[in-house]
């Protein structure tokens, strides 16, 4: 497994954020050449220096989501510097936390618009450069258990991740006699730095003990997911949500 990427192109989209990191890391030490892609990377970077030193290739790509013009550019840029993308991790995505009453349209427009309308822009841009370049690709959405079992007060959030789960299978229907394989990886809910202090508090202690494990997951735990989506080992699995969640979805009411 560690071995079995070596040579393909690894695109990361949310390439700054906790998971989005923690995704292009395991993906280059498995010997991908990574593309790190979001809006408010700048060179340099110490994210693709770590890569770099580490003896793996890594370039930085400024990139909107939202912006079908800024993905084509992405696509074509990181073609001409690592080679055509044949790994996309859709990661890149956003929460607003409010009630329902209170979530206002741009408050849904700005979650759709990331999570849902950015991750189609990209598949789909990831599919045509795969179809060009006769490439048997591996398309990887990051969703989220919130998309199978709703939650409160993010109702656009949970809107956005359900859709995105359906829209995998669709892709995967669609791609599959292309040799592209379009999966989602659905974590649950994982310890980063932005919600460390939150499962401290009585709230978050109350959310972990709803979880059949009374843990909640580690970044790393979701390195042997990504790796399974991301490579051959998964060769005859498409459209499928792979959930990593500590048995959360399977608690009972």
């Amino acid at each position: 497994m560690e071995r079995s990427l070596t040579g393909k192109c690894a695109l990361v989209t949310g390439a700054s954020g906790g998971l989005g990191q923690h995704f292009a890391r395991t993906l280059a030490r498995a010997g991908a050449k990574l593309a790190l892609a979001d809006l408010r990377l700048e060179e340099p970077n110490p994210l693709a220096e770590a890569i770099r030193s580490e003896g793996g290739e890594a370039v930085t790509v400024r990139l909107d989501v939202t912006d079908p013009a800024s993905v084509r550019a992405a696509f074509d840029e990181v073609a001409a510097t690592l080679g055509p993308v044949g790994i996309l991790v859709n990661n890149a995505g956003l929460a607003v936390t409010k009630p329902l009453l209170e979530h206002d349209e741009q408050d849904w427009h700005k979650v759709i618009d990331v999570n849902l309308n950015g991750a189609w822009f990209m598949a789909q841009a990831a599919a045509k450069q795969m179809l060009a370049h006769n490439i048997a690709g591996s398309i990887i959405n990051v969703t989220s258990i919130v998309g199978l079992r709703v939650a409160g007060q993010v109702p656009s959030y949970v809107a956005s991740k359900a859709a995105l789960n359906h829209l995998t299978r669709a892709m995967a229907l669609e791609l599959a006699r292309f040799r592209i394989r379009v999966n989602a990886l659905a974590p649950g809910y994982v310890e980063t730095g932005i919600n460390r202090e939150f499962f401290q508090s009585e709230a978050g202690q109350a959310l972990i003990r709803r979880i059949p494990q009374r843990r909640v997951g580690r970044p790393e735990e979701l390195e042997g997911p990504l790796l399974l989506l991301a490579s051959d080992a998964s060769s005859y699995m498409t459209g499928s949500v792979l959930v990593v969640d500590g048995g959360h979805l399977t608690s009972s009411l």
